[in-house]
């Protein structure tokens, strides 16, 4: 007999930003060594530039938690003066491509963060010449920060950022669900965890074990599954 779904409760899963829980790999250990060799810089600004999901995040959050850094959204950080800003030792600035309108508050933080001597890490999908920036300045600015690209990943890390996902969750999986949705899902971090999550909800609503034919069910490849 067919067991009723569960409703599934909307219980948020904090991330890890720990050290210990960074995988590293090809694409990523360029960005990776950079951070390790904080305070060994050859400036006080870095940009970590990747695709959402890359880890830009879980970097920041480990140079963070060595610098004592506080960590600001890039409207967060462009809404505050600046010369309180500069008052910190050090600071993380998330999303700074996404400052839209904020392109002078980016130029004037930047501007005391650097004559105060702080140390500022800043997160973006692409490099500040694709921003699209209307202020040479800032663009000039940016251009002097270390920069640390995170590329996409390869197999082998896409696998294990997989396995560590589900034992978050504490879910176990064969292998061979692993496989098939390597196979199945785009090259990204960001689609990892988006099928782990999915998957995480079917188990918990149907209050079974996480098997390929669920996993077909959820990419809605059923029919495919069963040729």
């Amino acid at each position: 007999m067919e067991r009723p779904a569960q409703l599934p409760l909307e219980l948020p899963l904090a991330p890890r930003f720990g050290r210990e829980d960074f995988l590293v790999g090809p694409s990523n250990e360029a960005a990776f060594e950079i951070i390790e060799r904080w305070p060994g810089w050859p400036g006080h600004e870095l940009l970590l530039a990747g695709p959402q999901g890359s880890g830009k995040s879980h970097l920041a959050a480990i140079w963070a938690e060595r610098a004592g850094a506080r960590t600001l959204s890039i409207i967060e950080a462009t809404r505050t003066n600046p010369t309180v800003l500069a008052n910190h030792a050090a600071l993380v600035v998330e999303d700074v491509d996404q400052l839209g309108q904020y392109e002078a508050a980016l130029f004037h933080l930047i501007n005391a963060l650097r004559s105060s001597g702080t140390y500022l890490v800043m997160t973006a999908r692409t490099r500040p010449d694709l921003w699209g920036l209307a202020t040479p300045d800032l663009l000039s600015r940016l251009r002097r920060a270390t920069i640390a690209e995170i590329a996409a990943p390869d197999d082998a890390l896409l696998r294990a950022l997989m396995v560590k996902h589900f034992l978050d969750r504490q879910l176990t999986v064969d292998t061979s669900v692993i496989e098939y949705l390597l196979l199945r899902i785009e090259r990204s971090f960001a689609s990892v965890a988006a099928a782990v999550d999915a998957l995480d909800r079917e188990s918990l609503a149907l209050g079974r074990r996480v098997t390929r034919p669920m996993a077909a069910k959820v990419l809605g490849r059923e029919a495919e599954d069963q040729d």
